[in-house]
């Protein structure tokens, strides 16, 4: 009998969707190609199976200037997931243990 994996867990972000977040957005759904993006009316949610990985670098890119990952919270809605975060990193993942 053969054993499957189990699917991983999903973890997501939701933002508010307004032009402060379109290069955010972008940045996230460029350093994390499994993601999927789902638009509402004034959100986006970000789902990925296992981990989602937000870096300060890529945005940084995006946006063309300094930023501090603390700043996402201003259009921060909701999360899934637990945050580990650094001056560099933002990750969602669900720890097991």
């Amino acid at each position: 009998m053969t054993q499957t994996a189990a699917p991983e867990q999903l973890v997501f972000i939701a933002l508010q969707a307004n032009s402060d977040t379109i290069s955010i957005i972008e940045a996230i759904m460029a350093d994390n190609p499994r993601a999927v993006l789902n638009e509402y009316p004034a959100m986006v949610k970000i789902d990925a199976p296992g981990r989602l990985v937000i870096k300060r670098e890529t945005i940084e890119e995006a946006l063309g200037r300094s930023y501090d990952l603390r700043e996402i919270q201003l259009n921060l809605i909701s999360l899934g997931g637990s945050v580990d975060e650094s001056e560099d990193e933002f990750i969602l993942e669900w720890k097991r243990g």
